[in-house]
């Protein structure tokens, strides 16, 4: 009967992560924040009564999935068109300047190596950490708050995707220093294939889906057959380009985004996000943390590793979006919204320990991050939204 847990461990991730979604509500806070808290309090952090299992991981890739596709169904295509140039920039920036930061901590507090020796390696590699972006939590936050189609929201998860594919990049060219059966010219190639390929994808699928949808208006069918289009595309960036799943997912909501039942669809499948794999998902967040491997002095690192990992995507992004034309505010929009890490950062970091470039020590410090980071990040933009609102955004249901 022990293979059935898994079921009152899933029960009890929902009751919790609702429960403490609501009470963040009642703080004026998004619910987001209080189910990633759901999963520090009922996970090992603290109370154990759930292990992040490898189902339950699966599960909560699974809702990273949908929340992009999501996302992709809601975007406004003539604002990505428009903030593709800026979103870019902002992108580049939100990778070289935490790259830079990082290198310098950890030099800072283990001494300057040498160009090209395994320590200086080391230092690059603390950076190519900071460089990964998780736009999922701030997804759901300007979800929340009604502001996920405006040019603020827009530029984020636009300049997240292209941070994500500008971060492998750097991590495979990392890695090839350690390990010379790496490529980095087979990763770009590979990257802008899938972007060809998606095109090619996008344009005879869209037109596809627009002649069906024209014939089975509001029927079952059409979400059916884009939850099928949105898992085949995250399945084909995984496997045969070596681009995040989130990309191929967000790319299949961009093909269906201008359909007439685009937000049919979006509701269908916010349904499932809601009840289960959101859920599970950010509560996931809080079951991988774990307190027991920490002494003083990773503390006192961690300290300083989270706190350059945010102020750096802030400056980075921000003050671009500030030169592209962004108001302050909003250009401190798109840096806070830029500075949350999650599943990324976790597969860099899981790449570092496998190939000896991260010490098992340290992936405690991007834990941290992760929690910290995607606690911070919708209190801020709630905050900032409601200070100075964004005054063309289209308020969503």
């Amino acid at each position: 009967m022990e293979k059935y847990s898994i079921l009152r461990e899933l029960a009890i991730i929902i009751v919790a992560a609702k429960f403490f979604g609501i009470l963040a509500r009642k703080c004026k806070a998004p619910q987001v924040v209080g189910e990633i808290i759901a999963g520090l309090i009922i996970g090992p952090c603290l109370l154990g009564w759930v292990q992040l299992t490898d189902f339950i991981s699966e599960m909560a890739e699974i809702g990273v999935i949908l929340l992009m596709f999501a996302a992709g169904l809601e975007t406004d295509l003539r604002e990505l068109v428009k903030t593709g140039p800026v979103a870019f920039a902002v992108a580049c920036c939100g990778v070289a300047v935490p790259l830079v930061g990082g290198t310098i901590l950890y030099m800072a507090f283990y001494g300057a190596a040498p160009w090209g020796s395994e320590e200086f390696f080391k230092a690059v590699f603390m950076g190519t950490i900071m460089t990964a972006t998780s736009v999922s939590i701030t997804v759901q936050a300007l979800r929340e708050l009604g502001f996920l189609k405006g040019r603020v929201g827009t530029t984020i998860i636009s300049a997240a995707i292209i941070d994500d594919v500008i971060g492998i990049i750097v991590l495979t060219f990392v890695i090839g220093f350690k390990n010379p059966e790496v490529h980095p010219m087979s990763v770009m190639r590979n990257t802008l294939l899938f972007f060809v390929f998606a095109g090619v994808v996008g344009f005879v699928g869209y037109k596809l889906f627009k002649w069906f949808d024209m014939r089975h208006l509001h029927t079952r069918r059409i979400p059916i057959l884009g939850l099928a289009i949105c898992l085949a595309l995250s399945y084909i960036a995984e496997r045969y380009f070596g681009i995040a799943d989130i990309t191929g997912a967000y790319v299949a909501g961009i093909i269906l985004c201008n359909l007439r039942d685009s937000q049919y669809i979006a509701r269908k499948m916010d349904i499932n996000s809601y009840m289960l794999f959101g859920p599970v998902f950010f509560a996931s967040i809080g079951l991988k943390t774990n307190i027991n491997n920490f002494n003083m002095s990773i503390l006192i690192f961690s300290i300083f590793f989270v706190i350059v990992a945010l102020i750096t995507k802030i400056v980075g992004c921000g003050l671009i979006a500030r030169l592209c034309r962004f108001k302050t505010y909003d250009a401190l929009k798109v840096g806070v919204g830029m500075m949350t890490r999650g599943e990324v950062a976790l597969i860099v970091s899981q790449k570092g320990l496998d190939v000896g470039l991260l010490e098992p020590v340290y992936f405690t410090s991007v834990i941290l991050l992760i929690i910290t980071s995607s606690i911070l990040t919708p209190i801020i933009l709630k905050f900032l939204y409601s200070k100075y609102p964004e005054k063309t955004a289209e308020q969503t249901v």
